[in-house]
């Protein structure tokens, strides 16, 4: 019932590994403690281990260490599912069966929460975090310190203690506090995204430098897949010192390496009958490429097997046998260097249909049919590194909020383009995947992935996450009613879903189920049982806290058992008691009082996977006896647990 210990776990796996390179030292309060003796860690893995004073490279700032213990730093928190704030998947206020998530609360700690149900599960993440200009806020972590620590702070604090904090210079804490915070927020993503998943950030010069060596470190360097120079305000800053700027950055990195044209998006209609203006008999387009390699770079001394004889006749009929009358055609440049081929001899011959020669000046060249479309598959195309189309500018995505929220004053600052992040959505292809943004502001990204649902019927599926940053008491979206940007973002996407509906009618997801961060459901006695004292011991009856419902106990086991927040969710009565069946029966729970042995009996008769009680709701010492029996008898493949 709280996060896993990711440093336990490394310890375990290294332990497996390397018995014998296990041992215990005492700490510097004088307890011992397990460790890891290095000297024959060294001897076992059989390469070089750079000693503290020995130089190499690497990129490094103060409090890095920290930030990678808090990245692996267990936490008792929870999601408490908030009803009234969700949305149905046909658009009904309040409604519950939507399979698209939005998280209030800080993003690690989100992040946390949803590192092993959603583990490798994730197809795409896009983030626009705070840009370290010293005018944003960002994420000063900090959980050793109490919320009192924080009074007098920026006024972003909430309950728990995470506080959002102005990053100016003369604070000393310019690049530090920033890299600690994006540091442990990307380590946890990494693990999120599926194999061939992919991260796109955000970001401008402030940060680029810094971001990139980074995510070098996290992804690493071999899946790094691109740099894109986007072009956002064409008019540029007037504010700048030296240079009006106008452009930013999106970062893209892979989960590990990918194919080559992996992140290519198709063409659109207007693009294939521009390209492929040429029709066969059957009247399928087609363009002709040249066969010859057009790059000098290779040729006959590097490419000998792609470097063989066409043989052209008085029709132009090409063949790769020597006829009478028929012409042979070399790939040379026109300046004698002799080219290869781009397919080989097994290839050319296998596609012979597709060839023709046109003779051009003196000369015959060898084209082949490229046609549009393969097996209905619609042709693809390489994504630029610069974009510059108007409809990424940010100018449109403040118009398109606008528009939604039917005002004209600013309720967000700078939200990014919709059709933005629909591309590279599209250059993810996750038609049928999950789309997180854990830094999701006015939720652009998740009108995105409705849009996109409704124009090609895919099913994506979106996760927010956003902490309840306050707006300024003198902003129109103050006075207009919204007291922080999580309200900015769940009305946004109510609305865009009401727009999306009313224009294209499509049977997609409209609605989120919306979650907010919060404290453990389980009293501390639950965690550290050993420091009640006796006298104390009436107190805590019960291992939950009194305020939590069902629903909140239901929710935390399935995060803590790895069951998706988004499965459906089904609420049934057996003998007058409420019992959740959650994704058609996997997991099965009962939190009522006086449970008896029919519940139980009966619960265990549909062989859940899972089946969860709570410890104080059993009837009596007998139904807590008889437990173990009933499922032993009926299903004895449940893995049982009780709170």
């Amino acid at each position: 019932m709280y996060t896993p210990d990711r440093a336990e776990q490394n310890y375990n796996k290294l332990a497996a590994l390397f018995p014998n390179a296990v041992t215990e030292t005492i700490d510097e309060d004088g307890h011992t403690v397990r460790a890891i003796d290095k000297d024959v860690l060294m001897q076992e893995i059989n390469t070089q281990v750079v000693d503290d004073k020995q130089e190499r490279y690497q990129f490094t700032w103060p409090d890095k260490r920290k930030a990678i213990v808090l990245a692996n730093q267990q936490i008792e928190k929870t999601l408490r599912f908030e009803q009234e704030k969700s949305v149905g998947r046909d658009g009904t206020p309040e409604g519950a069966d939507s399979e698209n998530i939005y998280i209030e609360g800080d993003n690690l700690e989100a992040l946390k929460l949803l590192q092993e149900t959603y583990l490798g599960k994730v197809k795409m993440i896009y983030i626009d975090p705070p840009y370290n200009t010293g005018n944003d806020f960002i994420y000063e972590d900090d959980f050793s310190q109490k919320a009192d620590d924080y009074a007098d702070n920026s006024g972003q604090t909430d309950e728990e203690g995470n506080r959002l904090v102005q990053n100016n210079e003369s604070n000393g804490r310019f690049h530090t506090d920033w890299l600690n915070m994006m540091y442990s927020r990307l380590k946890i993503s990494k693990d999120l995204l599926t194999q061939d998943g992919l991260i796109f950030i955000s970001i401008d010069d402030n940060e680029i430098t810094n971001l990139r060596k980074i995510c070098n470190e996290v992804f690493g360097e071999q899946c790094f897949v691109a740099q894109i120079t986007l072009l956002c305000n064409p008019k540029g800053r007037s504010q700048d010192k030296y240079i009006a700027n106008c452009h930013e950055y999106i970062l893209i990195y892979s989960h590990s390496v990918l194919k080559k044209g992996s992140v290519s998006i198709l063409k659109t209609k207007e693009e294939i009958s521009k390209n492929y203006s040429l029709f066969d008999e059957q009247g399928n387009p087609y363009r002709e490429l040249e066969l010859r390699n057009t790059h000098r770079d290779f040729g006959r001394f590097n490419r000998p097997k792609l470097w063989y004889p066409f043989y052209v006749d008085l029709n132009g009929n090409v063949s790769l046998e020597k006829g009478t009358d028929t012409v042979e055609i070399f790939p040379v440049w026109d300046d004698g260097f002799e080219g290869c081929w781009t397919w080989g001899k097994e290839k050319s011959k296998k596609e012979l249909h597709l060839l023709k020669a046109k003779k051009i000046g003196k000369k015959y060249k060898i084209y082949r049919k490229s046609y549009a479309y393969y097996d209905d598959e619609a042709p693809l195309k390489q994504v630029k590194s610069i974009w510059i189309e108007k409809s990424f500018f940010t100018e449109k995505g403040q118009a398109e909020l606008n528009r939604l929220f039917n005002t004209k004053d600013k309720f967000f600052q700078s939200p990014k383009s919709l059709f933005m992040i629909e591309q590279c959505i599209s250059m993810a292809h996750c038609e049928n995947g999950i789309v997180l943004d854990f830094f999701s502001g006015s939720a652009t990204t998740a009108q995105a992935v409705m849009q996109l649902n409704a124009e090609d019927g895919g099913n994506r599926k979106y996760i927010m996450v956003q902490i309840p940053e306050e707006t300024d008491e003198k902003s129109e979206a103050h006075k207009a009613g919204y007291k922080n940007i999580c309200e900015i973002g769940e009305e946004r996407i109510r609305r865009a879903g009401k727009k999306i509906k009313e224009e294209t009618g499509a049977d997609i997801d409209y609605g989120f189920r919306c979650f907010k961060v919060d404290s453990s459901n389980m009293k501390d006695v639950y965690y550290r049982p050993a420091d009640v004292k006796q006298e104390q011991i009436d107190i805590f009856t019960d291992n939950i806290k009194e305020d939590r419902t069902p629903e909140d106990l239901l929710i935390q086991v399935m995060l803590d058992l790895g069951v998706l927040l988004s499965s459906k969710i089904e609420r049934t009565e057996i003998a007058g008691k409420k019992v959740f069946s959650v994704d058609d029966g996997y997991l099965i729970a009962c939190f009522d009082q006086d449970v008896t042995d029919e519940v139980v009996t009966a619960i265990a008769k549909q062989h859940p996977y899972y089946a969860v009680f709570r410890d104080s709701s059993m009837a009596n010492d007998s139904v807590a006896a008889n437990f173990e029996q009933i499922f032993k008898t009926y299903s004895p493949e449940t893995v049982r647990k009780v709170l």
